[in-house]
């Protein structure tokens, strides 16, 4: 039996896609070309006949080639914002949204000791339930726009990320405001609360979310559709 994933990489040589997309879409052709040659060998066709058959469904590579290129083109910032930006403000201004109505309707947090300071850790537990959901919703729909995987996982904890870089910023800010005011500001300080505030904010509400983006990202591959359309049509009509 051929080597169909070799023989896709060969006929779509020139494929100018990144490198994920470009696997991938060898990796589906590929698959479509051999499930179509075992049908033929279960019809009773001689092997090498079965693989004429099959290869006779791409009839032209260069115009194959040509039309998954123009079936994904398009302004690249665009793309991004739709495949990243706006799942992950999604994301974003629900998951921040709820914590905040929560925390209005009387919600206590739960109070966990941090290095024998009692009150240092708060975790309000039916936010950090529901942050799985949230972030398989802005995984589905960052994976729906196309994105690769990566991608997905980033758009899925995008509000842990925001809270990150405002954790980050801190630094920088801290030292252009502390010579301008003349406030002295403990870094050691600054640090520690990070630490403690990382573990309410930033390590266990992105364990939560991220376990919802590994999710959609599992069992929703990454197929952009109108890639998809190009090769079905491509292959099936020929």
């Amino acid at each position: 039996m051929p080597d169909w994933p070799e023989l896709v990489r060969q006929g779509l040589s020139g494929l100018a896609l990144d490198a994920n997309e470009k696997d991938e879409v060898h990796l589906e052709l590929a698959g479509h070309l051999e499930d179509s040659y075992e049908a033929f060998c279960r019809k009773g066709l001689p092997e090498e006949e079965a693989v004429h058959r099959a290869m006779e469904l791409v009839s032209d590579w260069a115009d194959l080639q040509h039309r998954i290129l123009a079936s994904g083109k398009g302004d690249p910032m665009q793309k991004r914002v739709h495949q990243l930006w706006i799942p992950g403000f999604l994301t974003f201004i629900l998951s921040t949204t709820l914590l905040m109505t929560l925390q209005k309707l009387g919600f206590r947090p739960l109070i966990i000791s941090w290095n024998g300071t009692p009150g240092t850790i708060l975790f309000y537990v039916p936010w950090l339930l529901s942050l799985p959901f949230l972030g398989a919703l802005g995984a589905y729909f960052s994976a729906r726009a196309g994105a690769a995987r990566a991608i997905v996982l980033l758009a899925s904890t995008f509000p842990v990320l925001a809270l990150a870089t405002a954790f980050i910023l801190m630094f920088p800010i801290d030292m252009i405001i502390e010579p301008i005011a003349g406030n002295h500001v403990d870094f050691g300080i600054v640090a520690t609360a990070i630490l403690k505030d990382g573990a309410s904010w930033l390590l266990v509400p992105g364990a939560s979310l991220v376990v919802g983006g590994l999710l959609v990202s599992f069992l929703f591959r990454r197929r952009p559709p109108s890639q998809r359309a190009a090769i079905t049509s491509e292959t099936t009509h020929a």
